[in-house]
């Protein structure tokens, strides 16, 4: 392989790894939009455990008074029932009655308390989060905004990479370009690598003397009898 196809394979690997460079750049950015949408997805949906937390309180706090309100209703019937009988026995049964739904009521009425201060703490437990996440959103939505721009200008710096990857690949002998795509299409860059101290640039294992040689010569195509890139003497 002469020198001035040597330059060109090198010119090529060198616009191709910007283009693999870039078009790796532009493949994450939907990944880490989609990272941002999920945590504003989790964030809004504490908010709606918080939500849900105090609804369920208020819910709570309703059938206490509804079951207050009856046991007062019941106590009311005691009450007109009780001028009404005759007897003294049916009269200490109603007031028995009546002293037990009060009980009733007396704990229903600190049920409500204890209900009625987590409500207040539900309430502000929720427009703290809620304060956070308006918060947090916006911060979100900032970076994909910024994320969006950038996937924008990726887009235009892969085309232009990929137009001079092509100028290139124009300039490189048809049997050479057919040696390079084979190494490139393989996991592992460069496709061209120098040899050092008889060992392969792209490996870092030994190579033999007739590679290192031909490697020397630069007269034809040499590859790494290991990992099989191409190779050329490092001078």
């Amino acid at each position: 392989m002469v020198a001035i196809s040597l330059d060109k394979l090198l010119v090529l690997q060198e616009r191709d790894s910007k283009r693999l460079t870039l078009e790796q750049q532009l493949k994450a950015v939907p990944r880490e939009i989609a990272a941002i949408e999920g945590r504003i997805a989790a964030e809004k949906a504490a908010i709606e455990t918080a939500k849900t937390e105090w609804r369920e309180l208020e819910s709570q706090k309703k059938q206490l008074e509804m079951e207050i309100g009856s046991a007062e209703e019941k106590i009311a019937r005691y009450r007109t029932q009780q001028s009404q009988v005759r007897k003294n026995d049916e009269y200490q049964a109603l007031t028995h009655e009546i002293d037990t739904t009060q009980a009733t009521i007396g704990a229903l009425e600190e049920k409500e308390i204890a209900v009625m201060i987590s409500i207040d703490e539900a309430k502000k437990k929720f427009a703290a989060a809620e304060a956070e996440l308006k918060q947090n959103i916006n911060g979100h939505e900032a970076k994909i905004r910024t994320l969006r721009e950038r996937e924008t200008h990726l887009l235009t710096d892969v085309k232009a990479a990929q137009d001079t990857v092509a100028a290139a690949r124009l300039e490189v002998p048809a049997p050479q370009l057919k040696i390079y795509d084979r190494i490139a299409s393989k996991p592992g860059h460069p496709v061209c690598v120098p040899v050092t101290a008889a060992r392969c640039g792209g490996c870092h294992l030994k190579v033999s003397a007739n590679v290192e040689m031909e490697a020397r010569k630069l007269e034809e195509v040499t590859t790494c009898d290991q990992c099989g890139r191409v190779v050329y003497w490092a001078s």
